[in-house]
């Protein structure tokens, strides 16, 4: 059976355009001219599309868009806009509009965005909750699981925000993977780790012999994810100038590489994540404005660790079961005393600093349970309410630590003539927590 799409429009010629153009995509159309009609027909049958105009002669397509949100919500819903009518289309997407597509119509942008509506229909994606990596069943990871599975619906960009550690990575490839886009690419990059004179050719590509080096053309990152999803990581590190490149690009789809006269269409969406405050940088002239507005379309907040309770204790068992497999033993559990500590300890690297206590504790263990002296848990915030440790002084001090137990590790194989049983011994560590520093190290 053909999909069912509803097209509303007051212009004859539209009206007649999108038609001819979905039923030539085996979809059977019901046109309208206005939202009064356009209720009517919703109530009367199931659709498995709406395109619908933003000027209609009874309301606005606004208000057609909030509708259908409330009382068909499993219909997606995309509007048409006047060219150049950005705040218009980024209000519809908050309102929950699936995507949007401006006059004059393109019509190869209008199929593609009407394919990947109609890949929404009940049951078609895979649902989040069970994905991997978002255990825990507190009320804070619940809330993230549902709106996931809501923004994956949408094209419209999200923008995730938390503290460093806490899995925005993992939450922008389960949008990915619960939307429409899933058969794509999924794209992460990390924007402060581009050198700025590259960060151009990184994003759009270049042509040969556009400059010193360009000895081949190259495929930038938004033609690598073309019909799948851009992940910008750490999107607050962008320079201001790549800022205005980026805005350009979201709003009209299109990109220039390097050294080339004429624009390429792209098809991504795009997500962003930080865990800096993009207000205050906004306020500080460090951030501009009107990106700040086109990628916060919808805003998704990852709890912190501490505010997840017994969470903490299902990725705990988790984790430690993927460390010894891993390292090739039975995961040992936790003793009661070490679990009631990692319950009160505050996590300011949260799951990342989870992971690397409970790497460190197996490494370390000697008994058959990993104890409280085990998970060697840094002091806790003072009394006054002071923040813990800022994110990128916890990663500087991880790698810090890792290099000195690097140079402990060579020099006891050294001492030792490279005899790893007396090196351990030497150590005060285990031969098997040894072995696998040694390759977690990188070690030769």
């Amino acid at each position: 059976m053909n999909p069912i799409a509803l097209v509303v429009d007051d212009e004859p010629d539209i009206r007649e355009l999108l038609a001819i153009t979905l039923e030539r995509m085996d979809i059977t159309t019901r046109v309208c001219e206005d939202v009064g009609g356009a209720k009517r027909a919703l109530e009367e049958q199931a659709y498995d599309l709406c395109l619908t105009d933003m000027r209609l002669p009874d309301a606005s397509g606004l208000e057609l868009v909030e509708w259908i949100q409330r009382e068909s919500p499993e219909v997606p819903v995309a509007v048409i806009t006047a060219h150049g009518s950005v705040e218009l289309a980024v209000k519809a997407l908050k309102l929950g509009a699936f995507d949007f597509v401006s006059k004059p119509l393109d019509l190869s942008d209008l199929r593609k965005l009407v394919t990947a509506a109609l890949r929404l229909k009940p049951g078609t994606a895979p649902r989040t909750s069970g994905g991997p990596g978002l255990l825990g069943r507190s009320e804070a990871i619940e809330q993230v699981r549902t709106l996931i599975e809501r923004v994956a619906r949408s094209q419209a960009p999200v923008h995730i925000s938390g503290e460093s550690g806490t899995g925005k990575e993992l939450v922008a490839q389960m949008i990915h993977a619960a939307g429409p886009r899933r058969d794509g690419p999924f794209v992460p990059i990390n924007c402060g780790a581009i050198p700025t004179e590259l960060m151009e050719s990184e994003f759009f590509g270049h042509k040969k012999g556009s400059f010193t080096g360009a000895v081949t053309d190259k495929e930038g990152l938004f033609q690598t994810a073309e019909g799948g999803t851009l992940f910008l990581d750490e999107v607050a590190d962008l320079p201001l100038h790549m800022q205005v490149k980026l805005l350009r690009v979201i709003q009209e789809k299109n990109i220039r590489p390097v050294g080339q006269a004429n624009e390429i269409p792209v098809d991504v969406r795009i997500l962003s994540a930080t865990h800096k405050d993009l207000e205050q940088l906004v306020a500080a002239g460090e951030f501009r404005e009107d990106l700040y507005y086109r990628i916060n379309v919808i805003e998704l907040h990852v709890p912190p660790l501490r505010d997840r309770g017994e969470d903490v204790l299902i990725l705990a068992a988790n984790i430690l079961g993927r460390l010894g497999k891993d390292m090739n033993i039975p995961p040992l559990p936790l003793t009661r005393a070490a679990e009631k500590a990692l319950l009160a300890y505050y996590f300011p690297g949260n799951v990342r600093e989870l992971e690397n206590i409970l790497e460190r504790a197996l490494t370390l263990a000697t008994g058959d349970a990993i104890d409280v002296t085990d998970i060697q848990l840094k002091p806790q915030p003072n009394q006054e309410g002071k923040p813990p440790q800022e994110p990128e002084l916890e990663e500087d001090l991880g790698s810090q630590l890792e290099e000195m137990e690097k140079e402990a590790i060579v020099k006891a194989l050294e001492e030792t003539r490279y005899n790893k049983t007396a090196a351990a011994k030497k150590l005060g560590i285990s031969f098997r927590a040894l072995r696998y520093r040694i390759k977690k190290l990188g070690i030769e």
